[in-house]
């Protein structure tokens, strides 16, 4: 695992956040995109660990308007359990790490400090020369699970 801290969030990439799944029991993940990119772009499929994806817009498409309620969702989507670790999930790894230092700054206040880590190269990956995702890294490039929703 090679992680990468930026400010108070690490920054893993998506091989090390599979392999986190899979060995530690305490760890969620959290794919912060759009309902669109979900249905459109396709879902990671976490079956083969016996775990499941807490799905949660971080903002609605079209407009990308932030959604007042996240910090809410995510809690009410965790059923109350508070894991170790909670993983975030985008696109390309921007809106995750905005989303995980949210959620971070949100438990540490109620007490409850998680450790919140982003999933740098999102599910698609960063942009190429070309100006197109899926070509350079993500965790679909990457060969690791995923269904169409």
């Amino acid at each position: 695992m090679n992680p990468r801290v930026v400010s108070d969030i690490l920054n893993i990439s998506p091989q090390d956040a599979w392999e986190l799944l899979k060995n530690e029991t305490s760890c969620k993940f959290i794919d912060v995109r759009t309902r669109a990119e979900w249905g459109f772009v396709g879902v990671p499929d976490l079956r083969d660990l016996n775990q499941e994806t807490i799905f949660v817009e971080w903002a609605s498409f079209p407009s990308m308007s932030a959604n007042p309620h996240f910090g809410e969702q995510v809690l009410e989507a965790l059923n109350g359990e508070i894991p170790d670790k909670l993983l975030f999930l985008c696109r390309s790894g921007v809106r995750s790490l905005h989303a995980a230092r949210a959620v971070a700054d949100l438990l540490s206040g109620c007490g409850k400090p998680v450790q919140c880590i982003n999933v740098a190269e999102g599910f698609e990956g960063d942009l190429n020369a070309e100006g197109q995702r899926g070509q350079l890294n993500g965790w679909k490039l990457r060969g690791l699970a995923w269904r169409q929703s």
